[in-house]
């Protein structure tokens, strides 16, 4: 049932950006709308200077209006837009002097914190639990967070993780192993809370 309906997302987005790309105004607006914030929440993790962010979000949905009729007509949306912002932050970060300079994306830093609520949980003890869990994730190396966030919170595949952090899709597999790994370590088989990981939102 999820991969139906996921499914029936992408067969939308594949409508809408093919809408777009003949030029209809509307199609770009519900994808912005759609779209905007979980751009905007994931180039905050690499910078805290959110006006920044705004203006790179906003750039790369100029540039998909420009550019439109160049793009591909294969893409899977939301991948193709967390990955030009990622680029676009990068190139940002290479030329002001405000951020580290770096050459590649594969150097920036994902700086997102993992904060699962604890309104959440209703007793005391699994609470605590949960605040711990906050704390391991959030201890785990930039890449491997990353990877998390992109695959629990924004429902990308491997081989799309693979491609937007611009890695094999053996790496990417590696990445969120390892991350998993770690966790089950950590938790000792109770793996109850990590559904958390796929039902929290930001």
């Amino acid at each position: 049932m999820k991969s139906q309906i996921q499914n029936i997302k992408n067969t939308e987005d594949s409508t809408l950006w093919s809408s777009l790309k003949a030029g209809d105004e509307k199609s770009f607006s519900i994808l912005f709308e759609k779209y905007y914030s979980d751009l905007i929440r994931y180039g905050n993790s690499f910078s805290p200077f959110k006006e920044k962010v705004q203006d790179c979000v906003q750039d790369v949905f100029a540039d998909v209006w420009i550019y439109r009729q160049s793009l591909s007509n294969s893409v899977v949306v939301k991948a193709y837009l967390l990955s030009s912002v990622r680029k676009r932050i990068a190139r940002l970060q290479e030329r002001d002097y405000i951020f580290m300079k770096t050459s590649t994306t594969d150097s920036i830093e994902f700086l997102f914190d993992f904060s699962i609520e604890h309104q959440l949980i209703s007793d005391e003890e699994s609470a605590l639990k949960v605040a711990h869990l906050n704390s391991f994730l959030n201890n785990l190396p930039a890449r491997q967070k990353e990877a998390l966030y992109l695959r629990y919170h924004q429902g990308l595949t491997v081989e799309q993780i693979a491609e937007l952090l611009q890695i094999n899709y053996q790496s990417a597999n590696n990445l969120l192993h390892r991350a998993l790994l770690q966790l089950r370590k950590e938790w000792k088989g109770n793996l109850s809370l990590l559904l958390l990981l796929s039902s929290t939102t930001f």
